[in-house]
């Protein structure tokens, strides 16, 4: 597996294409768990990227994860901002000016993503985040590159681990964000940040699968 700069642009379209699908279940979910807001957020963030697509063509990971991270912390209201902003400069000081990524180096830069999130966001998984769908998903990439598994497995790993990384946070108690407040806490419904996480890994998986073919 080799992940490339045009492979990456890919996904980011494919997300998008995704996100604009579910719009509707995003915005009713976060209107139970938080202010209605996200679907516009990562929307906006998003949408700002594919119209930097030119732009970003040409440069190496490292070079491009900054871009993306100083966009959407500019561009994405509330909290998703600073913490996607911050995982990705993360990332790009993890990956440096490399031209591709193997499975190996996408688990050390979705680790660093990861990390980031946490220490910015001061959570952990069991909050009822988007970090609950990226740790499972990071959890069992590592656990298949430990194994030497093919690149085949190890995606699918990614995959199904932020699955059910995201499932988990519907009988969670928040320990962040509005739903914190709630009576209940959220608990019976998804977090839509673990949501809108696991659809960017779902089609982040898909592009690389469809090369694997």
């Amino acid at each position: 597996m080799k992940l490339t700069n045009e492979q990456y642009l890919l996904y980011l379209v494919t997300f998008m294409k995704k996100l604009e699908k579910e719009k509707d279940y995003i915005t009713q979910l976060d209107s139970v768990t938080g202010d209605g807001d996200h679907w516009v957020n990562m929307d906006m963030g998003f949408r700002k990227l594919i119209d930097q697509k030119s732009d970003l063509e040409a440069l190496t990971f490292g070079e491009m994860f900054k871009k993306i991270g100083m966009t959407i912390m500019s561009t994405v209201g509330g909290s998703s901002g600073v913490l996607y902003g911050s995982g990705y400069i993360r990332a790009a000081q993890t990956v440096g000016d490399v031209q591709e990524l193997d499975a190996t180096k996408l688990a050390d830069m979705l680790q660093a993503f990861l990390n980031a999130i946490m220490e910015r966001g001061k959570a952990k998984p069991g909050d009822k985040t988007m970090i609950d769908t990226l740790h499972g998903g990071v959890e069992s990439m590592r656990q298949k590159l430990a194994e030497n598994a093919d690149d085949a497995a190890v995606l699918q790993a990614l995959k199904s681990g932020a699955l059910a990384g995201m499932e988990s946070t519907k009988e969670m108690e928040a320990a962040k964000g509005r739903a914190y407040y709630q009576t209940n806490k959220g608990v019976g419904n998804l977090d839509p940040g673990a949501v809108t996480m696991y659809y960017q890994i779902e089609a982040l998986v898909d592009v690389l699968m469809s090369d694997q073919r």
